[in-house]
């Protein structure tokens, strides 16, 4: 039997998972979803476990998004700029080292990060200066209504890379979550580098519109 894609849709999680209910108080609440989320790291850093992956995103992804709204990124870019942040996680999960940030932490910072970038590509001249504490956002609970888009994120993730074009899917596949840069992309395809560039803006342009609306992009 073949491995599954990584770009397969991950089953859903039992409330259980996505709704702690530890026993303790509040503290130890805490303490046990913060192992929860360093244990979906490490499986995505050393397995490429993409159930692990589906829940990182489904549980970051809106509350990104709702913190990048509130840093001043209309929501669509604010999507992008979220979605954008849990592929270099994807990417980069090797990297994160728990005993300098907590998971939260680390992705917040890269969603700034990211929007310090899109500012400064766009020739933004006067940086807008972000004081809010990372630490402290990333600890909070989220909200009934992000609980809710975390449920509605999940449903259009997994209708999106289940209907996204094989072709598209596949370079996709291969450029976030298998990490290979275009030029070797073409050369296993044996397509032109071009191809491979318009099927990689074609795929996140998929992805973006089903990401952002109620059913999946035509």
């Amino acid at each position: 039997m073949n491995s599954p894609s990584p770009l397969e849709p991950a089953p859903r999680a039992p409330a259980a998972v996505t709704h702690l209910h530890a026993v303790g108080g509040p503290g130890a609440q805490r303490a046990a979803q913060a192992d929860r989320l360093a244990a979906w790291v490490r499986a995505v850093a050393e397995q490429r476990d993409r159930q692990a992956f589906a829940q990182l995103f489904c549980h970051y992804a809106p509350r990104i998004k709702s913190y990048l709204v509130r840093c001043g990124c209309d929501p669509c870019q604010a999507e992008e700029l979220a979605q954008e942040s849990l592929l270099v996680l994807w990417r980069k999960a090797c990297q994160f080292d728990r005993s300098r940030a907590s998971v939260g932490t680390w992705l917040f910072t890269i969603a700034r990060n990211l929007r310090v970038d899109c500012l400064r590509s766009a020739g933004a001249g006067c940086l807008p200066c972000d004081d809010m504490d990372l630490q402290a956002i990333a600890d909070e609970a989220p909200a009934p209504d992000e609980r809710l888009q975390q449920e509605q994120t999940h449903e259009r993730m997994a209708a999106a890379l289940q209907g996204m074009p094989a072709e598209q899917a596949r370079v996709l596949r291969m450029c976030y979550f298998e990490g290979q840069p275009h030029t070797r992309i073409a050369s296993a395809l044996q397509l032109p580098l071009g191809t491979v560039k318009s099927r990689m803006r074609a795929a996140l342009a998929y992805l973006r519109r089903a990401m952002q609306n109620d059913s999946p992009a035509p």
